[in-house]
């Protein structure tokens, strides 16, 4: 009997570790597992966290990007012509301008009728030098200042990171841009400080910054500082990064004016020959050319020339320039 009954025992034990190992969990089972391996919402480890809050931040910053870019386009109109005369460096009113402009074109004029040039003659060269040649000043001083600016933002940029990682605030740092650097950087810092002592953002004094110097440097600028005032981070890190990426595009600026620099030498050949083979003409045997500009024929023949020439620099000019 004690045999039977060690037999029956030994069954009943192995039948039930089999059950409880071979059969499916009841689903009160399964309830009291996910309680238990179900992490609190607040005890996420910390690379969780972090991961989740980097996510967050990166879609806050790209719809901020979006809602840049849109008003950029919405505010994207062609400048006055006072916006025109800041951007150049000029302290001038637009009269001034319209005034100065109008007497160089009366002087050409005079020039012409000096000369005894025809009447074609004369107004050609009293429109390009009433218009043309005052609007080419101002391309010409603004893309100047520009390229001086350019050459001294990153350095400034990294005032700004030094002083902020010092411990100064943002504005003490702009103050030190104002007072140690160079025209024209200190300027356009200046009037920045200038509107935020009397009360403009930081947003609308980087906005107007960019609209008397609309360069590309100026536009990375006032996103990152605009990013970092709407959404907080580390503004040195921002800011340092900014300036690695403006020296970047300084050394690829350089690059492709070294690679483009026998492209543009053979345009300004070309393109000096013939008004240089017509002085020299002129020189030589001035009866042989003043036809062109004391004849009907000579003078429809010279606007005609003046035309292909003007559409050949053209085409020279797109076919040297890079965007980059």
């Amino acid at each position: 009997m004690m045999t039977v009954g060690l037999f029956v025992l030994m069954f009943v034990s192995v039948g039930g570790l089999a059950y409880v190992v071979l059969s499916p969990a009841s689903a009160r089972t399964q309830k009291r597992v996910a309680a238990v391996s179900r992490v609190p919402a607040g005890s996420a480890s910390p690379a969780v966290r972090i991961a989740g809050e980097n996510q967050q931040r990166r879609k806050s910053v790209s719809a901020l990007l979006k809602d840049l870019e849109k008003q950029q386009k919405a505010n994207k109109i062609r400048p006055s012509m006072r916006k025109r005369i800041e951007q150049a460096g000029l302290k001038m009113a637009p009269r001034t301008y319209y005034v100065a402009s109008g007497f160089s074109g009366l002087t050409a004029a005079a020039a012409c009728e000096f000369f005894h040039l025809s009447l074609l003659a004369t107004v050609l060269g009293a429109f390009a030098a009433g218009v043309g040649l005052p609007r080419w000043l101002l391309l010409f001083l603004k893309a100047r200042r520009q390229k001086a600016f350019t050459a001294e933002f990153a350095n400034a940029i990294d005032i700004i990171v030094r002083s902020v990682k010092s411990g100064l605030p943002t504005n003490e740092a702009l103050k030190i841009v104002a007072r140690e650097m160079p025209q024209p950087v200190s300027g356009e810092f200046d009037k920045l400080v200038e509107g935020l002592k009397v009360g403009v953002t930081l947003d609308q004094g980087v906005r107007r910054m960019y609209e008397r110097m609309p360069t590309a440097e100026v536009n990375f600028f006032g996103i990152v500082m605009t990013i970092q005032s709407r959404t907080g981070g580390n503004l040195s890190e921002a800011l340092s990064n900014l300036s690695a990426v403006l020296r970047d595009r300084k050394r690829l600026q350089g690059k492709i004016r070294a690679m483009s620099s026998e492209a543009k030498a053979s345009a300004m050949i070309i393109g000096s020959l013939p008004p240089s083979v017509a002085l020299m003409v002129y020189i030589s045997s001035p009866n042989y050319i003043l036809p062109l500009f004391t004849t009907h024929a000579g003078n429809l023949m010279l606007a005609a020339c003046v035309l292909w020439m003007s559409c050949g620099i053209f085409v020279m000019q797109r076919m040297i320039s890079f965007k980059h």
